[in-house]
């Protein structure tokens, strides 16, 4: 394994969990009048399910499930089914149907294709001669596409702006040798450059459309918060600004936040950043950052040395899942792009999403594992 991502991925599972018990005990008890663990308990249970499952994913050779050659197929046409199921019998949440209630608990679809699409995507490339006959190895792509318009039909245009980097990601990180093949990569990045500007300057644009409901709109207003804090669209951010602001060098201490009073909406989902800030300081706040770009950097070094590019692109994939989350998350709470309520890995709550990013980093280690194994087996043939 590689030990120190294993390492970081549990210390900031309990940081996530400590965190998540500050910033949502006020919330539980004044505004929902649950228990002031309950989202804590919530949380736990979700982790508890990943790593049980993580661990058996550890004994598990992910080359036994792709050995079939239908595989990939299988697991995009289930992501596919699956949020088409949502759309159909999905429950409203803010104007969102993103949530399928299962009696017991609740998910949230969306987040699981982001896994099964980036394993259909990896499986589809078990045979590297798919690349060289003809539009092949776009199909899987396709799929990932597919998944985006029905997230977007939700509609989560955050999650399925997320999906659309880490498909993009992934595409970028497949070796073409074919020139004509490669030059859709610069297409591609033609294609992200004109989103990225509609999505920092098509505001008015999209609000002269019908595509977005009141919400999503009032988030398109997003700059200089401050001046508009009796409105919703700078009320939730400048409060951010406020948590920060009040957190100092080494915070006020743990559990003394005052933001979290019900002044910060949800301050324990988009905008547990700002709490972690607030209470522990912005030396830990920055400490916190550096722990996950150590993490990303461990997955880049576990994709660079795969044996194989479906072991490869599963690390890339978690690479890209988690680096996404990051960005969008810590730049909108900092007003630099438009908020889009996306929860930051382990932090946030989440059950469904930190299950997701908890079983893939476990699917990276495997790979890790198989890669170590036959260098191994190369050594020892060697002698």
């Amino acid at each position: 394994m590689d030990k120190l991502l294993f390492f970081l991925t549990v210390l900031y599972t309990i940081i996530g969990l400590v965190m998540l018990f500050s910033a949502s005990s006020m919330t539980a008890v004044l505004q929902y009048g649950y228990s002031e663990s309950y989202f804590f308990i919530r949380q736990l249970a979700f982790f508890i399910i990943a790593y049980f499952i993580g661990f058996i994913i550890l004994l598990v050779p992910y080359r036994l499930i792709k050995a079939a050659k239908t595989t990939g197929k299988i697991v995009a046409f289930s992501a596919i089914v699956l949020l088409i199921l949502t759309l159909a019998c999905g429950t409203e949440i803010n104007g969102v149907t993103s949530w399928l209630d299962l009696g017991f608990i609740s998910i949230q679809p969306s987040e699981f294709a982001k896994t099964l699409i980036i394993l259909a995507i990896a499986f589809s490339f078990n045979n590297p001669k798919k690349m060289s006959q003809g539009y092949k190895f776009l199909m899987p792509f396709v799929y990932g596409v597919i998944c985006v318009g029905l997230i977007a039909g939700q509609p989560d245009f955050g999650t399925a702006m997320i999906l659309g980097i880490i498909c993009f990601l992934l595409f970028l990180s497949v070796p073409l040798k074919n020139n004509k093949f490669a030059k859709l990569k610069i297409l591609a990045g033609a294609f992200a450059v004109i989103f990225a500007c509609l999505f920092f300057f098509g505001g008015e644009i999209l609000k002269n459309t019908n595509l977005l409901n009141e919400e999503q709109l009032s988030r398109l207003t997003y700059a200089n918060p401050c001046t508009r804090y009796s409105d919703k669209t700078g009320y939730q951010v400048c409060n951010g600004y406020i948590a920060i602001n009040n957190g100092g060098l080494f915070g006020v201490g743990l559990g003394n936040s005052t933001q979290k009073y019900l002044y910060l909406p949800e301050a324990y989902t988009d905008f547990i950043f700002p709490i972690i800030t607030e209470e522990l300081g912005s030396v830990a706040a920055s400490l916190i950052i550096i722990g996950f770009i150590v993490i990303l950097y461990r997955l880049l070094k576990i994709a660079r040395q795969s044996e194989t590019l479906t072991g490869s692109m599963i690390a890339y994939g978690t690479f890209a899942l988690i680096l996404a989350h990051l960005l969008i998350n810590l730049l909108g709470v900092l007003a630099i792009i438009p908020l889009t309520g996306v929860p930051l890995p382990f932090l946030s709550s989440g059950g469904s999403f930190n299950l997701n990013v908890i079983l893939l980093i476990f699917m990276s280690e495997r790979v890790c594992i198989e890669s170590k194994n036959k260098k191994l087996k190369k050594a020892i043939a060697n002698l």
